[in-house]
């Protein structure tokens, strides 16, 4: 049994329509007032625990996440505008006590919210409070990077400014990468992870706000390593590569959160369609899109039938294992970001491809009742342990707040096609 798509059955698959694009826009911005209410300043974990995020502080990778969708939902204020909203957020018909939203009272309700956010991710670098870890663009670009771009906030752009600091404090010379996590320079540390590419849009804003260059030269020299190491003969990715500390040389490639080493964890792959899409917008090597077609191609020869990835693209049709719906989105955003700077013709087909994937995370994904989940996307896995990875459980056929902001930002990209990215 043929266990993933082929190219020809795939460009007959259905794309999204302009009118479920709105739908789920509007839904996504619906559940944001419900959620920003109900978490009261506080942030959800990285993953919904039976369909529902647990309210919690600001620590770990993934908070910037939901303060990204905040923005967005500053971004698209004008599907609620006109609602009646409740004190306890709840979007109904005439409740007790609710009084009609103008566009600028919705605005200023997402506005708020997220500039107190901005104020915890400043506090937090200052503090030096779990941030020993390369992870300062999934925190900062959507959430204080956006903050200022958006309304000119001086506390994003210092704490984004402190955040690319920090990020390339843990740049490696011998290599030149970015160290992923851990004592810098531990042989058993010595790597950096397929992720790191979305980190790096954070240094090249830094150096266009400073005119320093030093951030931008790091990002260029992670990239250049990255794209030299990750993608492997069949152009599938490695999640880590380890690197030889006395010669800089590549010493082996693995995983933590694929099913094996040799295999391609879903969401790595979704992170080099987008990794190499950014990398190209920064740098505009022709390389890089050579990179971005093979990435790409290999991700979209290892769908199953129905166009949403099994967590580990080893997995196709007719095996028992969990989807990850995060990642077609993110790659999906990726897609979309690199047919900005494609010929018409290979921007046709990418931004074809993309709406095709978000058909299918719309017609067997989305949330629709807020009675099932408090998130957007349903079937997304953070950590699934097989008998070959490190990783620990956790996530697994859940919302995940990443998934939860790429869904949004991939509508947002095609329902806004001039929108100025966070990244």
């Amino acid at each position: 049994m043929q266990k993933w798509i082929n190219e020809t059955d795939l460009l007959s698959y259905p794309e999204i329509s302009d009118i479920e694009i709105k739908t789920a826009l509007k839904f996504s911005v619906e559940q944001m007032v419900r959620n920003i209410y109900s978490f009261k300043g506080n942030f959800p974990g990285a993953a919904s625990f039976d369909g529902f995020y647990k309210p919690g502080v600001n620590k770990g990778w993934t908070t910037g996440f939901f303060t990204g969708e905040t923005w967005l939902s500053y971004e698209n204020a004008s599907f609620v505008a006109g609602e009646r909203i409740g004190a306890d957020g709840k979007l109904r018909e005439n409740p007790e006590g609710a009084s009609e939203r103008t566009l600028q009272d919705v605005k200023d309700f997402f506005s708020h919210a997220a500039e107190r956010q901005v104020l915890s991710f400043l506090s937090r670098i200052e503090r030096k409070a779990d941030v020993d870890h390369h992870d300062m663009g999934f925190l900062y670009s959507p959430s204080c990077v956006a903050a200022w771009k958006l309304r000119d906030d001086e506390n994003g752009r210092k704490a984004a400014l402190l955040a690319a600091d920090q990020l390339i404090s843990r740049f490696q010379p011998v290599g030149e990468f970015i160290q992923a996590w851990g004592r810098m320079g531990a042989p058993e540390n010595y790597r950096f992870i397929i992720d790191c590419l979305l980190n790096l849009p954070l240094l090249y804003w830094a150096t266009g706000e400073t005119g320093d260059p030093k951030y931008r030269d790091i990002a260029e020299k992670h990239i250049h390593t990255a794209m030299a190491n990750v993608i492997r003969e069949d152009d599938s990715t490695w999640h880590t590569v380890f690197m030889n500390p006395k010669t800089g040389k590549f010493d082996h490639g693995a995983t933590c959160q694929g099913y094996k080493d040799g295999s391609a964890w879903a969401r790595g792959q979704a992170w080099g369609v987008y990794g190499t899409a950014v990398a190209y917008k920064y740098t505009k090597r022709p390389e890089y899109f050579s990179y971005f077609k093979r990435v790409t191609g290999y991700f979209l020869h290892h769908l199953p039938k129905d166009l949403v990835p099994y967590w580990d693209l080893t997995f196709g049709d007719g095996d028992d294992e969990p989807r990850d719906s995060s990642s077609a989105v993110i790659a999906a955003c990726g897609m979309l970001e690199m047919a900005k700077y494609l010929s018409q013709e290979e921007a046709a087909y990418y931004t074809s491809i993309a709406r095709k994937l978000l058909k299918a995370i719309y017609d067997a994904c989305r949330v629709t009742d807020p009675e099932e989940s408090n998130g957007l996307l349903l079937h997304g896995t953070y950590s699934k342990k097989s008998p070959y990875n490190t990783c620990t459980p956790e996530g697994v056929d859940e919302c995940v707040i990443w998934g939860d902001y790429y869904w949004m930002e991939a509508l947002n990209r095609l329902y806004n096609p001039s929108w100025q990215i966070y990244w």
